[in-house]
């Protein structure tokens, strides 16, 4: 199966790339070394649909270095890195991604890995798995999912009991959900806001649409920043931990009018939409981190302005009565398209979860029950060592009279 990649990435520069994120991803190195002699995904078949970045050819040839045959799309049309598809296909991995895909290209790349036979799906949105599941595909013993979006879509297909295989949710683990969604997301969204538009965050108020683990982490670092921070939630606990955290909490309608730039960390769709765009003052910068770009009704502002000016390489200028307000990234998750996504860092922690719950599952998923299942705890627990010890910080150990008085009590 040839793979269909980008002719304008450099595999050597992809390369370095992937030279770089592996030095900083000490735990999947961890990993594969110690499993690597028994080789245990030898002839597993292994469909990926990830943003396509150099941390994640990191996991995708730590997988391919245990023995399996890799097949890869991108979970998003925009966010492939180029040099590291290239780099992929140079080492063997059957990969069907480029930047800038169209809708349509999209879906025959995923298409293209549901024909290669996949064992195990790793996902990323749960647009493979609900694929998989629409046409029941008959290859794949299990899957894992990455992201908060794709668990609740597959929360969906388990409650309608049309889930065709186990799945493992990736992103509910403890060393996923508290590092990579909010230091993660936090950091590499302001990041990409500030490639897209080079603007001075300190004093900008700066509206965060969701306090779930994404919104507390891109809330924490735009007010590290120096930006006046206000929260919009549905949730009142999440309120409420916003309001202690130190954070104004106000209705999205009530706050839009001061707002200078918009952030959505939701998951839902057409959070910002026709009334909140009627308020925006003039210059109103738009950014989505979510997975799908549904939380910016952004069919609203191109039946406003079938024409918006591309004022920057990516950011639409769009004219909205009197005043123009910018989008960025089309609406689209903003960390990927115009940042390079989390450092590798923290993608160590979400990988290691990925690599150790494929092998789980390789080795177990005639035991599972089809249904969506946490990561086992051993696994979880495991990662958190791993990483203490990559980072070279020693904890503290109970004695065995604490360990006594623990069970006393």
């Amino acid at each position: 199966m040839n793979s269909v990649i980008s002719e304008a990435g450099s595999p050597a520069r992809g390369e370095l790339s992937f030279l770089w994120a592996k030095d900083h991803m000490g735990i999947l190195k961890k990993i594969t070394e110690k499993v690597l002699n028994g080789q245990p995904l030898a002839g597993r078949r292994l469909g990926f649909c990830l943003h396509i970045t150099k941390e994640t050819s990191v996991l995708l040839m730590a997988a391919k270095e245990l023995g399996a045959d890799i097949v890869a799309c991108p979970a998003n049309p925009l966010t492939t890195q180029d040099d590291i598809a290239s780099f992929l296909s140079e080492k063997g991995v059957t990969i069907y991604a480029w930047r800038g895909q169209t809708d349509k290209e999209f879906r025959e790349c995923l298409n293209k890995v549901i024909q290669f036979k996949p064992e195990i799906v790793t996902d990323d949105g749960a647009e493979l798995h609900v694929l998989a599941n629409n046409i029941r595909c008959q290859s794949i013993l299990g899957g894992t999912e990455e992201t908060t979006t794709g668990v609740t879509r597959l929360r969906s297909l388990q409650g309608k009991k049309s889930l065709l295989y186990p799945v493992i949710g990736v992103n509910d683990a403890s060393t996923k959900y508290l590092f990579d969604n909010r230091y993660g997301t936090g950091q590499s969204t302001i990041d990409g806001l500030m490639r897209a538009t080079g603007v001075f965050l300190a004093g900008k108020h700066v509206i965060v649409c969701g306090y779930g683990w994404v919104g507390k982490g891109v809330a924490s670092r735009a007010s590290g920043m120096g930006a006046i921070v206000t929260v919009t939630e549905i949730d009142h606990i999440r309120a409420l931990e916003a309001s202690m955290d130190g954070f104004a909490v106000k209705r999205l309608l009530d706050v839009v009018e001061s707002g200078d730039i918009f952030i959505t960390c939701t998951g839902q769709t057409k959070v910002i939409r026709k009334e909140h765009f009627q308020k925006m003052k003039q210059g109103a910068i738009l950014a989505n981190a979510g997975h799908f770009d549904v939380e910016i009704d952004v069919e609203y502002l191109y039946k406003q302005d079938s024409n918006p000016v591309c004022i920057r390489a990516n950011v639409n200028s769009f004219k909205i009565a009197s005043k123009k307000i910018f989008l960025v990234d089309r609406g689209r998750v903003v960390n990927l398209v115009s940042g390079e996504g989390h450092a590798p860092e923290v993608m160590s922690l979400s990988f290691a979860n990925q690599l150790l719950s494929i092998l789980f599952l390789s080795k177990f998923h005639a035991k599972l029950k089809k249904r969506l299942h946490r990561v086992p705890r051993h696994i979880d627990r495991a990662i958190a060592r791993y990483s203490i010890e990559s980072m070279n910080i020693r904890i503290d150990k109970l004695t065995n009279e604490q360990k006594a008085y623990r069970h006393f009590i």
